[in-house]
């Protein structure tokens, strides 16, 4: 192997940005464990070696983005009519609040707008909906209107059934559902985007996990 040919840590370190979220962090603790090894040689190896995961694992944010369905929205709802002003203000800002009229389109239309922003490819999208039934119904709603099938791009998890898939880029599901996630990935790191729905209308468990996402968005700034 020549000198040119050799891997350096900061080299795997900085293509790094190109894989999920998850996958960024798992190898990057491997990368800082590695870089202790001593033996010049065994740690090249491991390098290389890393490498060929590395690939593998952007391969996968390659395959998601060619997946990602073509985006459209019904001309009738306000949210469609005011998309591009939503669309900056979830680009430019970490925290965005949203409020309109029953029936304006949040609900279906926000995640669309998301993955317009290539939200969703990185990381999911996670959408919560007080009750399981709205996460079922609203993860069927936005499938038909990106022309997809439930479980596919877009999924759902509630209590004792789970339709997300390794394609899944929007994930409906539960406040309960997320509070049980959030205690084993404090940083919520299989996502790159949270969308809380009906936050008027709250349980407890809503209230202790909207504290949690106070702690992730400022470990996240």
């Amino acid at each position: 192997m020549t000198e040119q040919q050799k891997l350096t840590f900061t080299a795997l370190q900085q293509r790094l940005d190109s894989l999920m979220l998850r996958d960024r962090q798992r190898f990057s603790r491997r990368l800082h464990g590695v870089k202790k090894v001593k033996n010049p040689d065994a740690q090249q190896a491991i390098f290389q070696e890393m490498a060929k995961e590395i690939d593998q694992a952007a391969g996968k944010v390659l395959l998601r983005e060619a997946a990602r369905p073509e985006i459209t929205y019904p001309d009738n709802l306000p949210v469609s009519q005011k998309k591009q002003d939503i669309l900056d203000a979830i680009r430019d800002h970490q925290v965005v609040i949203v409020a309109g009229e029953t029936g304006s389109g949040k609900t279906t239309q926000l995640p669309k707008i998301c993955m317009e922003l290539g939200r969703g490819i990185k990381g999911l999208i996670g959408h919560t909906q007080p009750r399981r039934l709205a996460a079922r119904t609203v993860a069927n709603r936005i499938a038909e209107e990106l022309k997809t099938e439930p479980g596919g791009c877009i999924g759902y998890k509630v209590r004792f059934s789970d339709h997300v898939s390794d394609n899944t880029m929007v994930k409906l599901m539960t406040d309960g559902i997320l509070l049980a996630e959030i205690q084993q990935d404090r940083l919520l790191m299989q996502y790159d985007t949270i969308i809380i729905d009906e936050a008027h209308e709250r349980s407890p468990e809503y209230r202790f996990s909207a504290r949690l996402f106070e702690r992730v968005a400022a470990a996240a700034s």
